[in-house]
Parts: structure tokens; C-alpha cells; sequence
């Protein structure tokens, strides 16, 4: 930035200086022109005159006289300098016009002359060493003949001075321009590279493994602030997906550990029981312990088959494959079979059907679902029948595994629209919290029509229920309240992690509350189709107009990206 400040001053200075010299040359070769025809008209006048008579004003004129063959007859006028130092114009030899014709304007040198016993300053010096413009005429008298040459001179001291002087101005004010430029220049630069040096410090941070760090934000209409606010964005996925990654990494450890004990537990089983099979069967009564052997390793290696199908299941939903969303899957049948199923295993509990409402209280706070009693809603979607059957089957189990045989359970089947896209559902973490934005997300959806059709299966019983802060975590795979309890009842701890996964892959949710009174509710919620907007003005006679789908579609974009933040909240 200096450099090109120093050459534009210099370019500036040098155009500058160019200009006036070609000015001042300019008007110098005027004032020889508008001076000639004085000067032939009064040439004889001029020659006889002396030194102290009239010069005609023409003082600062040199004037060489010369006859038809270019001899010098004289110079009337020839100015003193400092009356002491003479400048005279270098002219062609006496005799002789050299290659210069007549009327013609030439620069030439000149010849100083001190007089004698005068000294002379260097300044007078400097100005008589100044070229000389000159004209040369034709000398003609009254009828036109030639009589000789005349030779007008007139010195550029005065214009050298003057573009001198200028130059040494230019030169000036350019030094000065060139410093405040600079250090306005460094200003400015050490100014702007400040958000950039935050920036690499930021970075130097990040690169040591602090990824919570984040570029200071600055105004988005300048470079710096859209280079931040990008930085920031791609920052925060990074950081997103590492703790994702992380967070993976150690569900796959605890895994694999939980997977090897699980497996360990009917494997130690099988062994032990066939080295006590070998160990007694020589004694009496080997028969009977053989049968009770077998029994024990049969029960290990059916429980150890459950496990492994369990696991190969999780497998290929984590894979994508071993699941059709495109079927017709009428989801009423499903409920209604797994309480059938539930009533066979426990005669003694009852079971009610029902709806869902949403209840908003009187007293104020957020609203919730209630349960009216009633027919189960007709509802058919597309999905994997028997995949969601297994979801059905999984809680149906759980509730006659893990709660008194004769306690209540709720079953309830209802539509309902909410303004959120399935993908934005499906990545809400299992939590009462995203429960609440969906509530919310429904009562816009119909309070407005826009948004999405969703099947939510509500199953709550009245068992002892799952501690408020281990809710979240019945989703986690081999994860059990009571693992020996578990055990004893043959689960594996992988029933609501296949649930949530088959859910998932069909857009859908899945989380657990408690029931009102105690106990344990499940929330399944999937997606069915795309709401049908209603009228909801009124236009020109009477006409009714629909809302636009431009408008939906923003509202709902809204939405998706309100979910979107939270969810991330959510998950942090």
C-alpha cells in the first residue's frame, strides 16, 4: 500500500511539473510571437538606439541582428542579470543560419558572461544558465525585401524558476501524503487485522482440542463478520458431530460390553450345567439331574437365540435394511391384537380404549394429553407391519413382564396434526421435553390446519414405574431399572431400543412419561400424511380463499428450524 502511494505521488508530481513547464513554454512562445512584428517594424530603431534610450519595453529580450548572408551586424537588446552577470543565447555561427529556418521556434543554451571585477551569486549564476527560447525572423524593410536575419530570444529563467519551485512543493506535500498515509495505512490494516487475529486465536484453540470455542461475532455486512458468522456455522457442526461421534463411539463400547456379558451369562450357563451333567452322571439317580441339566441349558441357549436375533435385528436397522416403509399397515388391528394378547396373558387386568385429547388446564401452564374412554381410531398408514407390530409387542411385554398382573392399563389411538416435518420429529432425542414441543407443535397445527398428519399410540399402565431422570435411558440398548428383575423375567434390555429404532426409521417418535397416579406411559407418534388446508378467509363477494401454500410452507420452515435449534439444545 506505501509503494503504490509513493508512485501515484511521484506519478502526481512529475504529470504536475510536465504540465506547467509545457504551459509556461506555451505562454513564452506567445509572448515571442506577439513581440516579432514590433521587433521588425522598429529593428532600425532598435539598432541605432543606445544602451540608456527606449528598448520599447522590451528589457528581458535578447535580439541578434544579422545581414542577408547571416553575418552579425549587432544586438540591440541584450538584458543584464543582477547587473552583473549577461546571458546570452547560444546562435548559429556568424555566417551561417545552421538548419534553422524562418519563424521557426527553437531552445537553445546559453553563454554567461560576469563582468569584469564584479562578482556574482550563485543564484544570479543559476538563473543565466537557464536555457533560452528564441525566434528567428526574416528582416524585410518597407517593400519587402529581405534586408536579414533577426534572432528574438527570451529567457526561461523565470518558468525554470517557477517549475522548480513547484517540483520542490510537489516533493513536499508528496513526503508529507506519503507519511500520513502510512501511518493511517498502519492504522487501518492493524485495525482490520484485529478480528482476523482473534480469528487465529480462536483457531490456535480449536486446533489444541477446545472445540466449545467460537470466532467473535462482527458486524455480517463486512467480510470479516460473514468469514465469523460462516466460521461459526461450520464450527458448531464440527463440534456436533464430534460429540455425535463421541457420544457413538461409547454407546458402541458399552455395546460391545454389555452384548459380551449378556452373551457370557447363557454361555456360562450351558457350561456349567454340562460339567455338572458330567460330573454326576455316574451316580445314582443321573437320569433325573441329566433332565434338569438339559432343561437349564436349554432355557440358556433359547435365551441366548433371543439375544443374538435381538442383536441382528438392531444390526440391520442401524443399516437400513430389514424393514419396508411402503405397506399398507392398518395400525388399529395391531393395538387391538397386542390387547388381546395382553388380556390373555393377564385375565385379571383391566384394559381401557380409547382417544386422545389434548387438555389445556384452567389454571394455566402447558397443555397435555388426556385420555377419553371410547373406540380405538381407524387409522391405516404406510410402514412395515411387521416391524411395527414388533413396537406394539415390545411395550405390551414389558408391561406384563414388569408390572402387577392386575394393574390398569390405558390403550388410546388418535390422529392429530402438528406443525413439524417428520425428519425434524425423528431427530428429537426421546425425552418428556421434546414431548412438550410436539404438543406444542400440535396445538399450531390445529389452530392453524398446516403441518402434517400424525398416529399417536399412547399405552399407559400403573406398574412401579421408571425413576423421572432413567426415562430417557429405557431406549438404551441392554439398559434395565433392575437388572436382575430383567433377568428373571427374560428380558434382554434390548426390547425399547428396537422399538425406538424401527420408529425412527419410519420418520416417526417414541418417548416415555409417567402415568397419572404412577406407572410408566409410551408415546408412539408416526407420520401419515400431509394436512388439507381449510378456508380461512374471506374474499371479494363472499368467495372464500384458501391460505396460500407459500405461507404454509413458510410457517412450517419456521417451525422446522425452531424445532431443529432446540432439538440441538436438547441434545447438549
Amino acid at each position: 500500500m506505501l509503494v503504490l502511494l509513493i508512485v501515484g505521488v511521484t506519478g502526481i508530481s512529475l504529470s504536475i511539473r510536465q504540465l506547467v513547464g509545457n504551459y509556461l513554454l506555451d505562454k513564452t512562445d506567445k509572448q515571442l510571437i506577439e513581440q516579432k512584428e514590433l521587433v521588425v517594424r522598429n529593428t532600425d530603431l532598435l539598432r541605432s538606439a543606445d544602451a540608456n534610450q527606449n528598448t520599447l519595453g522590451l528589457n528581458s529580450y535578447y535580439m541578434q541582428v544579422r545581414d542577408v548572408n547571416s553575418h552579425i551586424l549587432g544586438s540591440p537588446l541584450s538584458p543584464l542579470i543582477r547587473n552583473a552577470v549577461k546571458s546570452t543565447p547560444v546562435l548559429p555561427t556568424d555566417g551561417s543560419m545552421g538548419d534553422i529556418s524562418f519563424g521557426e521556434l527553437f531552445t537553445t543554451d546559453a553563454t554567461v558572461t560576469v563582468q569584469p571585477g564584479q562578482s556574482a551569486s550563485h543564484t544570479a549564476l543559476s538563473s543565466a544558465n537557464a536555457p533560452w527560447r528564441v525566434l528567428c525572423l526574416q528582416w524585410v524593410d518597407s517593400d519587402g525585401t529581405p534586408k536579414g536575419v533577426i534572432y528574438l530570444g527570451l529567457s526561461l529563467a523565470d518558468a525554470m524558476d517557477t517549475v522548480n519551485t513547484l517540483t520542490r512543493y510537489c516533493i513536499m506535500v508528496g513526503m508529507a501524503v506519503v507519511l500520513l498515509g502510512g501511518v493511517i495505512g498502519t492504522l487501518v490494516v492493524q485495525r482490520t487485522l484485529t478480528p482476523l487475529k482473534r480469528i487465529e486465536k480462536t483457531a490456535a484453540k480449536i486446533a489444541a482440542g477446545d472445540l466449545s470455542q467460537r470466532v467473535p461475532s462482527a458486524p455480517e455486512n463486512t467480510e470479516v463478520g460473514s468469514l465469523s458468522a460462516s466460521l461459526n456455522a461450520m464450527l458448531a457442526r464440527i463440534e456436533q458431530s464430534f460429540n455425535e461421534q463421541q457420544e457413538t463411539t461409547e454407546k458402541m463400547k458399552r455395546f460391545v460390553s454389555d452384548a459380551s456379558h449378556e452373551l457370557r451369562t447363557p454361555l456360562a450357563a450351558i457350561h456349567g450345567y454340562a460339567e455338572l451333567y458330567k460330573m454326576q452322571r455316574d451316580m445314582p439317580g443321573a437320569l433325573e439331574r441329566a433332565d434338569e441339566s438339559i432343561e437349564h441349558i436349554e432355557a440358556s441357549s433359547t435365551r441366548m437365540t433371543v439375544l443374538v436375533e435381538d442383536l441382528l435385528s438392531l444390526a440391520r436397522l442401524d443399516e437400513g435394511r430389514g424393514i419396508d416403509i411402503t405397506q399398507q399397515v392398518p395400525l388399529t388391528s395391531l393395538v387391538s391384537d397386542a390387547t388381546d394378547d395382553l388380556h390373555a396373558l393377564d385375565p385379571e387386568r383391566a384394559i381401557r380404549k380409547g382417544v386422545l385429547t389434548l387438555d389445556k388446564p384452567e389454571q394455566g401452564g402447558p397443555s397435555r394429553f388426556a385420555f377419553e374412554e371410547g373406540d380405538l381410531a381407524d387409522i391405516t398408514l404406510k410402514g412395515d407391519g411387521s416391524r411395527l407390530r414388533q413396537v406394539v409387542t415390545n411395550i405390551v411385554g414389558n408391561i406384563h413382564r414388569y408390572t402387577p398382573s392386575d394393574s390398569p392399563v390405558e390403550v388410546s389411538l388418535s390422529v392429530m396434526p402438528a406443525s413439524i416435518s417428520p425428519q425434524s420429529l425423528s431427530h428429537m432425542p426421546s425425552t418428556e421435553r421434546s414431548l412438550g414441543h410436539l404438543i406444542e407443535a400440535i396445538e399450531v397445527g390445529q389452530s392453524m390446519q398446516v403441518g402434517m398428519n400424525y398416529a399417536i399410540m399412547r399405552i399407559s399402565d400403573h406398574g412401579p414405574g421408571v425413576p423421572q431422570e432413567s426415562r430417557a435411558r429405557i431406549f438404551e440398548r441392554f439398559y434395565t431399572a433392575d437388572p436382575s428383575r430383567a433377568r428373571l423375567k427374560g428380558g434382554t434390555g434390548l426390547g425399547m431400543a428396537i422399538a425406538q429404532s424401527v420408529v425412527k426409521a419410519h420418520h416417526g417418535f417414541i418417548c416415555a412419561s409417567g402415568s397419572d397416579g404412577g406407572g410408566l406411559t409410551l408415546t408412539v407418534v408416526l407420520p401419515m400424511s400431509p394436512v388439507e388446508p381449510r378456508p380461512t378467509n374471506a374474499g371479494v363477494g363472499g368467495q372464500v380463499v384458501s391460505a396460500s401454500p407459500k405461507d404454509r410452507q413458510r410457517r412450517q420452515d419456521h417451525k422446522d428450524r425452531k424445532d431443529h435449534k432446540q432439538e440441538h439444545k436438547d441434545r447438549k
